[in-house]
């Protein structure tokens, strides 16, 4: 147990994660990431861009919670960037033009605001709603809170399990299982490749699923707070107010359960850490599926081309744990 501890304390840590995109994978690492999509002729396109984050532009590393939103942001806007840009890949291939015209930029940003309003009823309108029929009987903000976040927790279960039905789904989720074992693949030193990569686990404790429950455990706790703190202002918290107060302190929870999933990562071998950070494995478990040669091969070329030919021989032989996966 000892040697394990010291093994992972004095491993250096890096930035290195992604998230599965349509029939790909984007790999983030230091200074730039590159996303990589099988298309139908069987070839890989990848697609490389430099990135500094706000993060570091800003100095703003340190500042606790404030970097945790920030990473939030550009990890959303970086995700939906390199989904629309794969899903383009696969309609039009090769010859797709990267250039957006200006319907394009109004298409997306409606698309924005929909998906956004849509994660807005589901996952937070709705437990209010349910909840509400228990008001007489959970009408302390705390107990309140307990029974909307099981809800919540609830609804999101069941809709992780409903979408991993369909095909096209379980393919991305394979993508999803394809990138933790090249991170996995990359921490360890050994050579990067297929074989290497494939004996590794598709459950990794950095993952932004963990990242995602962690959230609503964080949520439950952080509402009751809010609620609270609202009744000296007045009378009745209804369904409107606790909506409006909820929506407007999201970046904040987000920002305090990033941290708590930063501290967990660093904890991982503390029995009651490790414990703590098991319901987001669990979770991975539907989110992560055993992906195929073919799928890892892809995940490998996103990590090498994101690193670059000259920068990836810097870090061949050599152990790391990656501090941001997707």
């Amino acid at each position: 147990m000892y040697k394990i501890i010291y093994l992972f304390l004095t491993k250096s840590s890096i930035l290195v994660g992604g998230q599965a995109v349509i029939e790909g994978v984007m790999m983030r690492v230091p200074g730039a990431y590159a996303t990589a999509v099988r298309l139908k002729d069987k070839s890989i396109q990848v697609q490389r861009k430099n990135f500094v984050s706000i993060i570091e532009k800003y100095h703003l590393k340190n500042y606790v919670i404030i970097r945790g939103v920030v990473h939030l942001y550009e990890s959303m806007k970086m995700g939906y960037q390199t989904l629309d840009w794969s899903a383009n890949m696969q309609e039009e291939g090769p010859e797709f033009n990267n250039k957006e015209s200006l319907f394009n930029k109004i298409q997306d940003f409606v698309l924005s605001i929909l998906s956004f309003l849509f994660a807005i009823g589901l996952f937070l309108f709705l437990p209010l709603f349910f909840t509400n029929f228990f008001d007489n009987i959970v009408n302390h903000p705390l107990f309140f809170n307990i029974v909307s976040g099981l809800i919540r927790i609830s609804i999101f279960l069941i809709y992780l399990i409903l979408i991993s039905q369909l095909k096209d789904v379980r393919r991305l989720f394979q993508y999803h299982g394809a990138e933790h074992k090249v991170v996995y693949n990359f921490e360890s030193g050994d050579d990067l490749n297929i074989n290497n990569a494939k004996k590794f686990s598709t459950l990794h404790p950095r993952c932004g699923t963990s990242f995602v429950f962690i959230i609503m455990l964080v949520t439950i706790f952080s509402h009751a707070i809010i609620d609270y703190c609202a009744l000296f202002f007045v009378n009745e918290l209804t369904i409107f107010i606790r909506l409006i107060l909820h929506i407007i302190f999201l970046p904040l929870i987000a920002g305090f359960g990033y941290e708590v999933l930063k501290f967990l990562a660093k904890k991982q071998n503390n029995l009651l850490f490790s414990l703590l950070s098991k319901p987001g494995l669990w979770l991975q478990k539907i989110t992560t599926k055993e992906p195929t040669d073919n799928q890892l091969e892809v995940s490998l070329c996103a990590l090498k081309v994101a690193f670059g030919e000259d920068k990836m021989q810097d870090f061949q032989g050599k152990k790391f744990i990656a501090d941001a996966i997707g």
